[in-house]
């Protein structure tokens, strides 16, 4: 089901959180400087060249922390916390970033029991963290949450000059411009939530349609057309704002 974090069952039985809530928050405490929104273009979720090479040797601490173990998950807290922390924030607003980054590590500690391992907990971590960043926007939809910023005349003529070039005016070229980030939010707060995480995924991450499929826990079919779709919603309102 969209935007509800599954992960695959496996043999351990569901076990008693292995630390207090109020422990797993004080472990979650970062300086301010550490919380930031990225630019638009950074690269993509899934790292296909930095990754840990000493990833199975997670399977030992899983099990460590399924045994109750503490530390164990301290361990595997601070070792991908930075890589949760670059997830959340490419998807979610600065003042929001730090809380939905800790919501991710408290499904992850939750879900533990559920990881089928021992390989791809890097990449298990990665789907939690961006079904968290789905679920955010989802509720702030719900709740009217999401600022509808207005468009100056200045962002108009952008638009209008941006959409005029011989390139069409791609979603690549307009995501590489730093001057973009704020009609590109005023657009993007008026899609919903999905084709939202899609065309961030998909357009401005660079990720296939199976990546974003298995981040989301969609079917590829779902990605293929929601990212078709979107991007043409996309330029029709960026097309219907540069003639205002």
């Amino acid at each position: 089901m969209e935007g509800v974090c599954e992960v695959r069952s496996s043999t351990h039985a569901a076990v008693n959180p292995p630390m207090g809530r109020r422990a797993l928050d004080m472990e979650l405490a970062l300086a301010g400087q550490l919380c930031y929104n990225r630019p638009v273009w950074v690269s993509a979720v899934i790292d296909h060249i930095d990754k840990d090479e000493h990833e199975s040797s997670d399977a030992a601490y899983i099990t460590r922390v399924l045994n109750g173990d503490r530390n164990a998950f301290a361990f595997l807290l601070k070792k991908y916390k930075m890589y949760v922390f670059k997830i959340v924030n490419r998807h979610i607003p600065y003042e929001d970033a730090e809380e939905v980054a800790h919501d991710a590590f408290i499904r992850v500690w939750e879900s533990l029991a559920k990881f089928s391992g021992p390989e791809g907990f890097r990449h298990w971590i990665a789907a939690i963290a961006t079904r968290t960043c789905y679920d955010y926007w989802r509720r702030a939809y719900r709740s009217k949450e999401v600022a509808m910023s207005s468009l100056g005349e200045q962002h108009r003529e952008w638009i209008e000059n941006t959409l005029s070039e011989s390139s069409g005016g791609s979603l690549d070229d307009i995501g590489r411009q730093i001057e973009a980030r704020e009609v590109l939010d005023w657009a993007l707060a008026r899609l919903t939530p999905e084709d939202r995480m899609v065309l961030e995924l998909v357009y401005m991450e660079g990720l296939s349609v199976r990546e974003t499929a298995d981040l989301l826990g969609w079917s590829t079919a779902n990605v293929k057309i929601r990212s078709f779709r979107s991007r043409n919603r996309l330029r029709k309102l960026l097309k219907d704002a540069g003639r205002k």
